[in-house]
């Protein structure tokens, strides 16, 4: 497998006026060649915050099997980001209520969500080295303005990039199959 993070800023400058003298525009096509003409079997997966900086002939069929956006999580993911996050810290889930996480981390991203087990850390451990809570991961929640308050208007064009350009990484939160009430017949 070959990992491409942020392959917009690796290629940035690779189709307008060079001011690289030409090395992004050759790194451009040495990609493409060799993309094109591997014999060995390479997955390949490329990321990219700005898809619109990215050249059209990178993007064309042929070059990646598939493009997905990956949008913010549902509340299912958000629940297993925030397990994977406590457990990465040697803590469990137990007694932490994370439906009220998931809810308070609405518009969180994965990276956003996975910081505020560090932060009820050090509050716990400074309130006397006990375990966290739920209290502890809201309060570090509240503190965090997410990426989608501060970059709204990027993520909302980045969204309109998407629709019919590229598959979806999980389904839309309002398309998730909901749970039946009992009162549902």
């Amino acid at each position: 497998m070959l990992w491409l993070d942020e392959i917009e800023k690796a290629l940035a400058g690779s189709t307008g006026p060079q001011g690289d003298g030409g090395v992004s525009s050759d790194a451009l096509g040495a990609v493409l060649s060799w993309m094109q003409e591997r014999q060995a079997p390479v997955f390949v997966v490329a990321t990219a915050n700005k898809v619109d900086d990215l050249p059209p002939e990178l993007l064309r069929k042929g070059r990646f099997d598939e493009l997905f956006f990956v949008d913010l999580p549902s509340p299912t993911e958000r629940k297993e980001i925030l397990k994977a996050s406590l457990a990465a810290f040697n803590r469990k889930a137990d007694g932490i209520d994370q439906d009220a996480v998931a809810k308070a981390t609405q518009e969180y991203t994965g990276a956003e969500i996975a910081a505020i087990v560090p932060e009820a850390l050090f509050v716990a451990f400074g309130d006397g080295k006990r375990d966290i809570t739920t209290a502890d991961l809201l309060d570090a929640a509240s503190r965090i303005v997410p990426l989608a308050e501060t970059a709204k208007d990027k993520l909302t064009e980045l969204r309109k990039w998407a629709k019919g350009k590229a598959r979806p990484a999980s389904k839309p939160v309002s398309e998730l199959p909901r749970k039946p009430r009992e009162l549902d017949l």
